[in-house]
């Protein structure tokens, strides 16, 4: 039988990786302060964003523990 190379649980944390990464440009979008100069724009939303990929490393890298 052929394998697949991601299991249910890797398309689980790719789907949060991905709307992890959505949240922090959405948050970078709403910063008020001109140029999104303000602490969403510039402090908050990179480490959401940054946060989002190293989730989606971690889901391609992902593999599951063989049951005996």
């Amino acid at each position: 039988m052929n394998k697949l190379p991601f299991t249910r649980k890797n398309y689980q944390l790719m789907i949060i990786g991905l709307l992890t990464v959505a949240v922090g440009f959405t948050i970078m979008s709403l910063d008020s302060e001109p140029y999104g100069f303000g602490f969403m724009g510039i402090t908050l939303s990179p480490i959401v964003v940054v946060a989002g990929f190293i989730l989606e490393i971690y889901a391609i890298l992902y593999t599951p523990k063989e049951k005996k």
